[in-house]
């Protein structure tokens, strides 16, 4: 989708999150009044401590939990006082990987990648013959994209972790999102596996003009393919900033055990 078939509602933020907090029982603050606005094209990685609100913020912009107070605004339409059918809507342009596959292990590598498509066509699928040629031309397209084209055959539980996660990414553009979210994907693989997927995630990003939003622990892999950083520390927000504008040890200042005005101070010594 080009700029110019964005509707103007929401031409220049893609997610816009505005002083959300998240409680949970019995007294836990997961988020604390977070703010930030994300434009399109851009490939945000959020840092910090397992517990420090990463998951709980990418739950937040597909609506799977809603702020305890704030406003979060995806493509235009604020997530909590959406309808149910609005939801479903809105889910449908934003895609997700997640640190576990969830690929059907017995199913080829093509069936997998076409199951992306199950939210723009009538009744259950089973088999890959049952779905159009259409559409499993355009799973096929996705798969060359992550070059895996010449696997499409292949049961998914005999690819590599590497593989699988980017079938996974393959699946996910089957939706044609707007949004990504990608929740610790790299998580579960080696150095090497995990540059390509973080290479490829970055090289779709640019060619579809998608918003990534993408929780990570590896500092090295945030600073090469991430456009910007948002640390968290205790559901606060102490580093919102251009990769280019920061160092290795800026980033790491994140994961001080340390009060958040603290590591905030230290980032912007």
């Amino acid at each position: 989708m080009s700029d110019n078939d964005r509707p103007e509602s929401h031409a220049d933020a893609a997610v816009q999150f505005e002083n959300v907090t998240k409680h949970f029982p019995p007294d836990v603050t997961a988020l604390d009044e977070v703010s930030f606005t994300t434009g399109f094209g851009e490939v945000v990685v959020l840092l910090g401590l397992s517990g420090s609100g990463k998951s709980t913020l990418l739950r937040h912009v597909d609506g799977l939990q809603l702020p305890s107070n704030g406003s979060v605004e995806v493509l235009g339409k604020n997530v909590a006082s959406s309808s149910s059918k609005e939801l479903r809507k809105l889910r449908s342009r934003i895609g997700f990987v997640f640190q576990q596959f969830h690929l059907v292990p017995t199913l080829t590598v093509l069936e997998n990648v076409c199951t992306g498509a199950l939210g723009r066509v009538k009744g259950p699928r089973l088999g890959l013959p049952t779905y159009s040629k259409t559409i499993r031309q355009e799973g096929l397209m996705q798969l060359d994209r992550v070059g895996l084209a010449d696997r499409a055959f292949q049961r998914a539980d005999t690819l590599s972790g590497g593989q699988q996660q980017r079938v996974a990414i393959a699946r996910a553009m089957m939706q044609s999102p707007e949004v990504l979210l990608a929740d610790e994907p790299v998580a579960s693989l080696d150095p090497e596996s995990s540059h390509q997927v973080m290479q490829l995630i970055k090289r779709v990003a640019a060619e579809e003009n998608l918003t990534v939003l993408c929780s990570l622990h590896q500092v090295d892999l945030a600073l090469t393919w991430g456009d910007r950083i948002i640390g968290l520390h205790t559901g606060k927000v102490v580093m919102d900033t251009p990769v280019a504008d920061i160092d290795h040890a800026d980033a790491m200042s994140i994961y001080a055990r340390v009060g958040a005005e603290t590591v905030a101070d230290a980032v912007t010594k």
